[in-house]
């Protein structure tokens, strides 16, 4: 049935005004901005640390080398103590024992500092500790200086101690056995000829690698070693607010009153002892009672003369070999009494010997 105009018309304005009114809903509340931020920001954050740079950490070199260097003086002293314990017995008891000895020294320190997560006396001497570089975290809350970082692992702690304790032993006693059996002095192609050549190409080997590792340390001051790389054992400091703060002043007066010392050892024999005390006698306050104190000794070396002679004109008795080399020495000796002029020497006690010149002294002993 044929629908009328007017009904086409008011159905058509529904259609349109259907079509083009929005849909009705609710404004956004006040605080949803907050709650789209804090469902984001975990993947912002997450997103910001996959992209972070770890933080660069610079140890000091000379701090690694002086750790290295005391804990050596370290074992060296309790090798020392250790020694005086069994100096009672039989000379060079030890000596067929000292890879055992030195072996057992450097298995305490590290029983009783590696093991327990403790640095070595000289790592502790310079703030150091090792640190687990496989394990370090690369940002985060947990990343502040850069120093963070585990420790070392139980596997790296057994497998530092079996090449470092171990290892030395090993090769100390292999060289020892080579040695003694004289490996190296067999001239035939024998088997002990190329083990020993083997012991000398391994040990060239690895002092080869040891000066590659030093440069590569002196380059870029990590892993002062081949085994502390091998194990990725790497040397940070233990506190960072803890700075090396050495006073040189001591050093300083240790080395000049050394120097003070040798320099008085080396002009203390050049010096003439009489030409002193003949240089200090006018200032003496007490001439009198030094020069009458004891007038039976000789005043050159203080005892008495085996063979007196007396110095002219004063009189004074010397020894003869004193007074006669002093009076050949010098142009012009004075007496270490009063100081006088010494022209000529005669024996004690006899007054018919005819004093003997200085002059003629002097031509005898040229």
């Amino acid at each position: 049935m044929p629908l009328d105009r007017a009904t086409l018309a008011s159905s058509s304005r529904s259609v349109v005004s259907s079509s083009l009114s929005f849909p009705s809903s609710d404004p956004p509340s006040e605080y949803s901005w907050v709650e789209e931020y804090q469902r984001s920001y975990p993947r912002w954050k997450s997103l910001r640390d996959s992209f972070q740079l770890p933080i660069q950490v610079t140890t000091s070199r000379v701090n690694q080398f002086d750790a290295a260097r005391l804990d050596v003086e370290m074992s060296a002293m309790l090798k020392e103590q250790l020694v005086k314990v069994f100096s009672l017995m039989k000379p060079g008891f030890l000596f067929q024992y000292e890879p055992e000895l030195d072996a057992f020294l450097e298995f305490l320190i590290w029983r009783f500092s590696i093991w327990v997560d403790k640095p070595t006396p000289g790592n502790a001497l310079m703030n150091l500790r090792y640190r687990d570089e496989r394990a370090v975290p690369v940002g985060g809350k947990a990343v502040r200086t850069g120093l963070e970082g585990p420790g070392l692992s139980v596997s790296q702690k057994i497998w530092y101690c079996l090449t470092t304790v171990g290892g030395q032993y090993l090769w100390s006693r292999v060289q020892s056995f080579s040695a003694f059996r004289r490996w190296g002095d067999s001239e035939q192609r024998s088997l002990a000829r190329q083990s020993w050549l083997l012991l000398q190409r391994i040990e060239g080997l690895y002092k080869a690698a040891s000066f590659c590792n030093l440069l590569i340390f002196l380059y870029s001051g990590r892993y002062r070693s081949i085994i502390e790389r091998v194990l990725r054992a790497r040397l940070v400091y233990g506190n960072p607010n803890m700075n090396r703060a050495v006073s040189f002043e001591y050093m300083n007066r240790q080395l000049v009153w050394n120097e003070f010392s040798e320099m008085l050892l080396l002009l203390l024999p050049l010096l003439n002892s009489s030409s002193v005390k003949r240089f200090l006698l006018p200032f003496s306050k007490n001439k009198s009672s030094d020069s009458s104190g004891n007038e039976a000794a000789c005043p050159i070396c203080q005892s008495n003369p085996t063979i007196p002679f007396l110095a002219l004109p004063c009189q004074h008795r010397y020894c003869y070999y004193c007074l006669r080399t002093r009076c050949a020495a010098a142009s012009s000796y004075h007496c270490a009494r009063c100081n006088a002029v010494v022209v000529a020497i005669q024996r004690h006690g006899s007054s018919e010997t005819k004093p003997s010149n200085l002059g003629d002294i002097r031509e005898s002993s040229n």
